[in-house]
């Protein structure tokens, strides 16, 4: 028995899903004929209160394009150091949209409204990168799945208009922070100017992402992502495992959730292990004690068929998902409890 807990993206469609994708209605989606792809984006435009959604093949195409309709080349926008818009997208920011990454440096992938209102402030010359864009990730990966305070959005929110900056939310565990923290897509919906949110990571469908914004902003989009190539065609094969995952997986992201508590838990207790970043969601991100090479206890682990990540830095991460079995969870802590 493999135990895969690398990432929550190593998830396979359930039975009930693939039923629902064999059984799915399709059409041209680049002439706008998928009714299953339409489906998709008027249920999720409709979830968070917004004027119009478009589906794309993932989340970092979904991003750039956000990225991209918000800003002009030579323009700078506003992230934390650690982004996944600026770490883990190929630098695509600079390639796609010709645009600087102004870095926060936050807590945990989450900075505060002083500190962007810090970052803003300054001189606003020629000499200067136009400021354009403040992007923000909930939950943040780098930073162990830690959710943001919605009063603190609140607060950033209000200074970017203030400077006039336009708001995008890299909501790939969007969904995670919702259960965890009881808000609503709706609340979400009223804050930003365009979100993101991924399908293929908590919510267990193999691909796709979704782009939520003003009609004026998803008509743009609709060309940008032509641009990039993520034009695509009978998808509504894969819209339908969205509509699945959006009706029947979300609040059951709640088990990642207490699983992840739990493995924390005892590696909180364990001899060889160091720190224990907090756990809110399904993400676990831990150090092993020095002296232990991380990447020697990541392939000693795999000999047991427990497969992990680092992430550099020291960090080990362990992410729980749909198909983390009860079955794989009290092995993989038995494991943890008996390591040597």
């Amino acid at each position: 028995m493999e135990i895969n807990l690398i990432s929550d993206t190593v998830t396979k469609p359930t039975p009930e899903m693939l039923k629902a994708m064999m059984n799915a209605k399709v059409g041209d989606d680049v002439f706008n004929a998928d009714p299953t792809v339409n489906e998709l984006q008027q249920k999720v435009a409709d979830m968070f209160g917004m004027e119009a959604a478009l589906f794309f093949p993932s989340g970092t195409m979904a991003n750039q394009t956000a990225i991209k309709l918000h800003t002009q080349p030579g323009d700078k926008l506003f992230c934390d150091k650690w982004a996944h818009v600026y770490n883990y997208e190929g630098g695509g920011a600079a390639f796609n949209a010709g645009v600087t990454c102004k870095l926060i440096d936050g807590n945990r992938g989450m900075f505060t409204a002083n500190q962007l209102k810090e970052a803003v402030e300054g001189r606003a010359d020629i000499h200067v990168p136009f400021s354009s864009l403040v992007c923000i990730e909930n939950t943040t990966n780098k930073g162990g799945g830690a959710c943001w305070d919605f009063e603190e959005l609140q607060k950033i929110q209000k200074i970017a208009k203030e400077n006039d900056l336009a708001f995008h939310l890299d909501g790939a565990r969007l969904f995670n922070a919702l259960v965890a923290k009881n808000e609503t897509p709706k609340q979400y919906g009223e804050l930003f100017d365009t979100i993101s949110i991924c399908l293929s990571k908590g919510l267990g469908a193999p691909v796709g992402s979704v782009l939520i914004g003003s009609k004026e902003h998803i008509a743009k989009a609709f060309r940008i992502r032509k641009l990039l190539g993520g034009a695509m065609r009978q998808v509504g094969y894969l819209a339908a495992a969205g509509i699945y995952a959006l009706d029947n997986h979300v609040e059951r992201l709640a088990e990642d959730h207490q699983k992840a508590k739990e493995i924390g838990e005892v590696l909180q207790q364990a001899s060889f292990v160091k720190k224990v970043e907090p756990i809110e969601t399904n993400i676990i991100i831990f150090y092993v004690n020095d002296g232990l090479d991380p990447i020697d206890f990541i392939k000693k682990m795999e000999e047991k068929n427990i497969l992990m990540i680092s992430m550099g830095e020291g960090k080990i991460r362990i992410v729980t998902h749909l198909d983390y079995t009860d079955e794989m969870h009290k092995k993989l802590l038995k494991e943890l409890k008996s390591y040597q």
